[in-house]
Order: C-alpha cells, then sequence, then structure tokens
C-alpha cells in the first residue's frame, strides 16, 4: 500500500491550505483514512479522519470547525481543507490508512511521507 500526500506549504495565519493524500490500494473506499501531524519537538497526533465514504468524520478539538477531511473514493484519495490556520498548526503532517478508525488512532497500518506545512505570521 502507498500513500502520498501533498498540498503543503507557506501560508500566513489565517490563511487556508489544502492537503491530499493519494492512495494505490484495493478496497480503498472501505479503508479509515485520516490525517496525523508533527510539530518541532512535539508528538505525532491524530488530526481527523474519515471512514467509508462519508459514514464518519472524526477530528480533534483543536481543529474542529477549522479543518475538514473529506474523499473522493474514485480518485482514491482523502483531502484535508485546512482553514483560519494558525501559527500552532504549523507541522509536518502525514496521512495514514487502517482497515478501523480504531486502528488508525491507535497504530495505523500504512503511513505517507509527511508533507510540511508552515503558518506565519
Amino acid at each position: 500500500v502507498q500513500l502520498q500526500a501533498s498540498g503543503g506549504g507557506l501560508v500566513q495565519t489565517g490563511g487556508s491550505l489544502r492537503l491530499s493524500c493519494a492512495a494505490f490500494r484495493r478496497n480503498f473506499s472501505n479503508s479509515a483514512v485520516g490525517w496525523f501531524r508533527q510539530a518541532p519537538g512535539k508528538e505525532r497526533e491524530f488530526v481527523a479522519g474519515i471512514v467509508y465514504s462519508h459514514l464518519a468524520i472524526v477530528s480533534e478539538d483543536s481543529v474542529r470547525g477549522r479543518f475538514t477531511v473529506s474523499r473522493d473514493n474514485a480518485k482514491n484519495t482523502v483531502y484535508l481543507q485546512m482553514n483560519s490556520l494558525k501559527l500552532d498548526d504549523t507541522a509536518v503532517y502525514y496521512c495514514a490508512a487502517s482497515d478501523t478508525v480504531v486502528e488508525l488512532r491507535a497504530r495505523p497500518d500504512y503511513w505517507g511521507q509527511g508533507t510540511l506545512v508552515t503558518v506565519s505570521s
């Protein structure tokens, strides 16, 4: 299974970015796919995830209302739309996948490479 993340970059506070995670996996539409991030000097943390087509969407309090996760199964791609970005959102963002959201949050089976998001003032 291969996951390829893209879309990171430099943005000012209050700006927006959309990250993409392209997956090369059978039965992708049934997979739980999510985003993690790791800020400098901090541990990697779960940000948001999506299971099936739109059955369930999970997100952490720190990003709820600002970040939205969605998927296009026809393109085998999951997106993370990030709005109202804050300095604290600066991190390397990783996409990951597992069969279930429980597994995804605990220990994903598959990881993509990270994409750097830098929010500047």
